[in-house]
């Protein structure tokens, strides 16, 4: 583990104010650490921008049960993707409802093709990909 630096940072007091009614709505023990936590994020945010990073994440959906073939088509996609997905929970949200939240692992481009055709199939009412990352270049 690398040494810790110490920097200051100028900051408008409204600004600060704010983020610090933040970090105490978050829980955060300092503002040190809520500063590191917004520094991973951005760098996770960048190091998911590239097509070949492997990552990991989860898509969501939300669809009818009641949409003719819908639940067919869903898992057809599902498993032409198999080696992606590492799991998926099925929920029934109502008599109506299902939710499917389903752990994906694979390269960023391929993870998010699987989500657009997921989200885009007629009759899911919503969908969510997020994407986070393998944890290898944060401390």
């Amino acid at each position: 583990m690398s040494a810790l630096t110490r920097f200051g940072v100028s900051i408008k007091s409204d600004l600060l104010k704010r983020f610090d009614e933040l970090i105490m709505a978050k829980d955060y023990v300092n503002r040190s650490e809520a500063i590191r936590d917004l520094i991973r994020d951005r760098l996770v945010e960048e190091e998911n921008r590239d097509d070949k990073t492997t990552v990991v994440g989860t898509i969501t959906i939300v669809y009818s049960h009641e949409v003719h073939e819908l639940s067919d088509v869903l898992n057809d996609i599902q498993h032409k993707a198999h080696t992606a997905i590492i799991s998926t929970l099925h929920i029934h949200l109502d008599a109506h409802n299902c939710l499917e939240v389903l752990v994906v692992k694979g390269k960023g481009r391929d993870i998010r093709m699987i989500a657009d055709k997921l989200i885009g199939t007629k009759g899911v009412k919503h969908g969510k990909l997020t994407i986070t990352t393998m944890g290898k270049y944060l401390s």
